[in-house]
């Protein structure tokens, strides 16, 4: 079995969101010392934990579930398995010995499906989704210069239809594209959906950043909308996110990704007098990053000026300052997808492949 998928109960909660950004799987299995089974932990486990506050210094075993389901080899039926997975909304049941060890699990994937199309989710988004796709794509010249950034390959077709893919599976059937930079090009390969998504486009007669063209949608959105950059991707249960809006009476919600940074260096920690206290030693630090996607409730658009170039970071700023409640939901790492730059572009291509 895959070491990725267990940690032991005393490992720091960020140890635990670093080996699930490793695992397809999305759960670890908790051990003690002596790798006997102790529960569960999801990413959801640690995004709810996040979410109240919790320290990722923790351990582990401040969030571990001890109540998890789990069969002991020769004692369980498939159909039992299925029974349990839909009922409790379960997607990985672990498999153990006499001695109370994981010596394997079994998968949602497993019992009903081996393709992406059967994951499961919490259910169907009822609202648009607008997707930014006007801007020039500086970062990413000069193939810009020819192909809009939103056309860019990855695999088998551009990202936009990545993106758009993406809600569709939770029930998305409306989309608004604002457009200006070779806009036409946008529009010719997308046409007007398909039979099951209807496309409309809203022109920007400037480049009004990245939130000046909401003011655009004033007639459009009625109630909360969910709002893309045309040049990443985030794999996320969006039901789940637009629940987490609603029920917290959010104004604005940004998908945050958790992100690994390791400093490659000895950092050096001095106090007055520059007495050095300690140096710590290639320190790893954990930051949760903006995505650029976004559930906006429609007050919002009131707070965007009309005809003129204004960035989502300055709308954020003005939001926090008048007593918006904004909120973040965090989605792990591998979960975001960035073709800004090249780096990101080249990374984004063996990303997809992963899904696919």
């Amino acid at each position: 079995m895959e070491t990725q998928i267990q940690i032991n109960i005393n490992e720091r909660v960020s140890v635990a969101l670093k080996k699930l950004d490793k695992t397809a799987q999305k759960i670890l299995f908790v051990e003690d010392d002596n790798k006997k089974f102790m529960g569960t932990v999801t990413d959801g486990d640690i995004r709810r934990f996040i979410i109240s506050n919790g320290s990722l210094e923790d351990r582990v075993e401040v969030l571990c579930n001890k109540n998890s389901i789990f069969f002991y080899e020769g004692e369980f039926s498939k159909s039992e398995m299925k029974s349990l997975m839909i009922s409790k909304g379960i997607e990985v049941i672990p498999i153990l010995n006499t001695d109370h060890e994981v010596v394997r699990y079994v998968t949602w994937m497993d019992l009903f499906s081996d393709t992406r199309e059967r994951r499961r989710y919490s259910g169907e988004v009822d609202v648009p989704v607008v997707i930014m796709a006007g801007g020039k794509g500086t970062r990413l010249e000069p193939f810009t210069k020819i192909l809009p950034k939103p056309l860019f390959p990855i695999d088998d077709k551009p990202i936009i239809q990545h993106i758009i893919d993406e809600f569709k599976f939770f029930g998305v059937n409306l989309f608004l594209l604002t457009l200006n930079y070779k806009g036409e090009l946008i529009q010719a390969f997308m046409k007007d959906g398909s039979e099951d998504y209807k496309i409309d486009y809203v022109w920007e007669t400037d480049f009004f950043g990245t939130a000046g063209s909401l003011v655009l949608l004033k007639d459009r959105v009625k109630g909360e909308f969910i709002l893309s950059n045309c040049d990443i991707l985030v794999r996320a249960d969006y039901a789940d996110v637009l629940k987490f809006h609603r029920e917290n009476r959010a104004h604005l919600t940004i998908l945050s990704a958790i992100q690994h940074y390791k400093i490659p260096y000895g950092v050096i920690e001095y106090e007055e007098g520059a007495h050095v206290s300690q140096i710590v030693e290639k320190p790893e630090k954990t930051y949760f990053v903006n995505t650029g996607v976004y559930v906006l409730s429609d007050v919002v658009i009131d707070l965007i000026p009309e005809n003129q170039k204004y960035d989502m970071n300055v709308l954020i700023d003005n939001m926090l300052e008048n007593n918006y409640r904004v909120l973040t939901y965090p989605v792990n790492e591998n979960d975001y997808i960035d073709i800004g730059q090249w780096e990101e572009y080249k990374q984004a291509l063996d990303k997809i492949k992963a899904y696919v």
